[in-house]
Order: structure tokens, then C-alpha cells, then sequence
């Protein structure tokens, strides 16, 4: 991929406030934009009201802002998006890639086994709901084969999305497009060909895959960043209490993310453009470290 071709992305969801954790994947993905001469995109996945925290999503640009992020072009809201993901659900139904599914939480977890990331749906609906039921979610079929991911700093990442995941949900039945659909359809659509994102996402890389080669796509390359904890060993999250960060205080924290990612700046660099402009010269995926990364006094 040439410089000049390079499209990134950072796309956080307004369920809370930028942490310390969210900073990090900001500041890797957009180096690794910059560095490579190419673009970053903002995206904005609001597509769960129910969870999300009002103003957040202002509060999150206004910190992009003050920390000296430059996106280019404007920011992509998906609530705004529906009627793509729509058309997406409709191709992939009609090519018999989907199928709508009756089933409630409480019957799959009765007939379901774990798997790599909750429980392995059975197929029950697969070939039409039982009993005369009416789907009102829709899900993706899973082959029975490995996937694989090439992931340029984790390796490869490979599984049996049949075996370790099941039939996944494209449509919740409570009428919520699912993540794993709406970030296929508007990478796809913003011509991203790169994602530079946070290590816990890896385990639905594959399912996305699947979504790619299902519409007809051609995938990203994808890098995943190692995730902060905190002591306990958790994702620094809003589930987890992770405090929320500071535009006033934006020069240390850089400087303390680019630590993070391998790139501690030089005592020299102290103003916010200093650290930015040093960073972008000397941004090195090989310099950044694999495995989570607990987050000092948090």
C-alpha cells in the first residue's frame, strides 16, 4: 500500500468518556496514518441509545480537538446510517448468506455450548424458524472452515467461525444494527483499507472477514494495539470506572500514551505540537509492545 493510498480510522462509541485506554488506540491509529503520508477518518458508532451517555459524543470531539487530533473530511455518524445497513441485510438475505432467527437468550443458553466469545449458537432457525415463529433477529452463516487474520503486530489469529462462535447476529431483535455489520458496511463505504484498533476487537476481526466475503468486499488490513488494564488486570472501560481524560492536561498525557505504545518522546519534546511532530518522524509499529499494558495507579 503507498503512502498516498493509506486510509485509517479511529471510531470510538459515545457509551462514555475518552480514557486513557481509548487515547492509546487514538494515538496509534493516527500515527500510523500519518506516518504513512495517508488519511484519518472519524467515525462516531452511536448505533446503541440505550447505552449511550448524552453529550458524550461532543465531549469526545472537543477532547479529539484539544489533544491536536486533525481528522479529514467530517464525522460519520452511524445512527445516520441506517438505510445502508439495511441494504447490506437485504443483499445478504437474498443471497441466502442471512437468515432471520426466533430465538430469545434464555433458549440459547439452554441449548447453546461457550465458545471463544460467548455462546456458540446451535442453528436452530437455519432453516426456518420452528413452531411457526417469526424471526426478529437476523444472523450471518458461519462456515465451517478457519478464518484467518494476518494481524501486523499480534500474528495471525485464526478460527473455525463455525466451531468457536456460531451464526452471528447482524440484527438484533430489538431492531439495533450489530456492530459487527455496520463496521463492515462503513469501512467498506469510507474506502478504509488499514484498521489500527485495540487488542479486545481481535476476536471479531474474523466475523467481520466473513461479512466482507459475504457482501462481495474487499477487507482491510487490520493492526490491533494491546489494550490498558488496570491492577486488577481489567480494560481500562466505563464498566471498569476508568477515569475520564483532560484536554487542560493534553502535552503529559501524550506523552505518557506514546510511552505506552513504545515511543517515549524526548524530554525536549513539551508542547503538544513538539510531541506530535517528533511522534509522526519516528512512529514504528515494530517499537510497540504486544501484550496489555496495566495503566500505573489506575
Amino acid at each position: 500500500m503507498s503512502k498516498s493510498s493509506y486510509r485509517g480510522r479511529f471510531a470510538p462509541s459515545p457509551t462514555g468518556l475518552l480514557h486513557a485506554g481509548s487515547l492509546s488506540t487514538a494515538v496509534g491509529s493516527y500515527l500510523e496514518a500519518r506516518s504513512r503520508g495517508g488519511e484519518w477518518l472519524l467515525r462516531m458508532e452511536d448505533l446503541d441509545p440505550p447505552r449511550e451517555m448524552p453529550g458524550a459524543a461532543d465531549d469526545i470531539l472537543r477532547t479529539l480537538e484539544a489533544f491536536g487530533f486533525e481528522w479529514d473530511g467530517e464525522v460519520v455518524y452511524q445512527s445516520r446510517r441506517h438505510e445502508r445497513y439495511r441494504a447490506a441485510l437485504l443483499q445478504l438475505a437474498a443471497s441466502g448468506h442471512a437468515y432471520a432467527c426466533c430465538c430469545t437468550r434464555k433458549e440459547i443458553a439452554a441449548a447453546a455450548r461457550r465458545g471463544l466469545d460467548g455462546y456458540v449458537y446451535p442453528g436452530t432457525c437455519r432453516n426456518g424458524c420452528p413452531g411457526g415463529r417469526e424471526g426478529r433477529a437476523w444472523r450471518l452463516r458461519a462456515p465451517d472452515r478457519d478464518v484467518s487474520v494476518m494481524d501486523r503486530l499480534q500474528g495471525e489469529c485464526r478460527q473455525n467461525l463455525a466451531g468457536d462462535i456460531g451464526d452471528f447476529v447482524l440484527l438484533r431483535a430489538d431492531g439495533f444494527w450489530a456492530y459487527q455489520l455496520a463496521v463492515v458496511v462503513d469501512d467498506a463505504e469510507q474506502g478504509v483499507n488499514d484498521i489500527v484498533r485495540g487488542a479486545d476487537l481481535l476476536v471479531s476481526t474474523p466475523r467481520q472477514l466473513q461479512v466482507y466475503d459475504s457482501l462481495g468486499l474487499p477487507p482491510p488490513g487490520y493492526c490491533h494495539l494491546p489494550v490498558l488494564t488496570n491492577a486488577a488486570g481489567e480494560k481500562l472501560s466505563k464498566q471498569t470506572l476508568a477515569p475520564a481524560i483532560s484536554g487542560g492536561d493534553a502535552a503529559r498525557q501524550l506523552r505518557a500514551a506514546l510511552g505506552w505504545l513504545g515511543h517515549p518522546p524526548p524530554a525536549e519534546c513539551g508542547r503538544l505540537d513538539e510531541l506530535w511532530r517528533w511522534a509522526i518522524a519516528n512512529w514504528s509499529l515494530s517499537r510497540a509492545p504486544r501484550g496489555p499494558l496495566i495503566l500505573p495507579h489506575a
